[in-house]
């Protein structure tokens, strides 16, 4: 069978029934589609020309542009869509069945330590406070309210970018504190804030919002300078640059995240709760934050103990 054809119905089985998100889907097609690229130059035109030795060779190629963990989703795809043609009788054979997933070094997350992460946010609170009562742009008032409610948002729920830019207003309920986001494989779940992010997301719904809503900004929580829903680009962006202006070491909203999880677990947080908080379907992910908490308390062990 033609590749095309093939990716096109790939596609649509994703769609119907692996309950994938949008952006693994997209990034799954996108996987597989490079994939087929490299074959198509390597002479293969036809799924049943295809063998392991031509997919090992587009893995050679493929891994001196990209990190053993994108390799790693990309073997994934191809093995999923070679095992979904097989099955759907659109090959004769798998030739992927076989194909190795490259090993990926068990790095701990970079995390901010908790005096940073209270750097981080003392910062942008005053940022946003000081925009409330000295910035006489109102446009710029509202994105200074806007960053301090999505940062002070991330650090407390620890979730993650995609989820922060697909909040609706309705998902977020002041009456109890809490804020329903929808992660991977379109799974609900519901997380707890606190204080300080209930009241920068106040200030951002009753003082920021009003002035960039438009015609596109529709229910969106979070809205750009242009009045429609916020991209998670710009998210990144804000992240970065607010963890500059605070002094701390630069951080993704991805670091963010881990710096939450971490922070949860030094507080005494049960591994379970905090699974369930960060929509981790294997505990074993959780389990990477507590590799981190021990190694901050040996870290700690070692400067405060006489003996260590």
């Amino acid at each position: 069978m033609c590749f095309d054809d093939a990716l096109d119905g790939f596609d649509a089985y994703l769609k119907a029934n692996r309950g994938l998100s949008a952006n693994t889907r997209r990034a799954y097609r996108s996987d597989v589609e490079e994939c087929l690229v490299a074959l198509r130059k390597q002479g293969c035109v036809d799924l049943n020309e295809v063998t392991i030795e031509d997919l090992r060779l587009w893995m050679a190629k493929s891994s001196k542009n990209h990190a053993r963990s994108s390799m790693a989703r990309k073997t994934v795809a191809v093995r999923g869509f070679f095992a979904w043609a097989y099955d759907h009788d659109m090959a004769s054979a798998n030739p992927a069945a076989s194909l190795q997933t490259p090993k990926i070094p068990d790095t701990l997350p970079a995390v901010l330590n908790e005096t940073q992460a209270q750097q981080l946010m003392d910062r942008v609170d005053e940022d946003g406070m000081e925009a409330r009562s000295q910035e006489p742009n109102m446009k710029k008032q509202a994105i200074a309210l806007r960053d301090a409610a999505m940062l002070e948002l991330l650090y407390a729920t620890g979730m993650r970018v995609a989820e922060l830019v697909g909040l609706d207003l309705a998902d977020v309920t002041f009456g109890n504190r809490t804020v329903k986001v929808t992660g991977k494989g379109d799974k609900q779940r519901v997380m707890p804030f606190g204080a300080p992010a209930d009241k920068a997301l106040r200030d951002w719904l009753e003082h920021g919002r009003p002035v960039l809503c438009g015609d596109m900004s529709d229910d969106a929580f979070f809205l750009g300078s242009q009045g429609g829903r916020i991209g998670q680009r710009m998210v990144r962006k804000v992240v970065h640059d607010r963890a500059r202006e605070a002094g701390v070491p630069d951080i993704s909203p991805h670091a963010l995240r881990h710096s939450a999880a971490t922070h949860m677990l030094d507080g005494g947080a049960d591994l379970r709760e905090v699974q369930e908080m960060l929509g981790h379907s294997s505990l074993k992910t959780t389990q990477r934050y507590t590799h981190v908490s021990i190694e901050q308390l040996k870290a700690r062990y070692g400067q405060a103990f006489p003996r260590a």
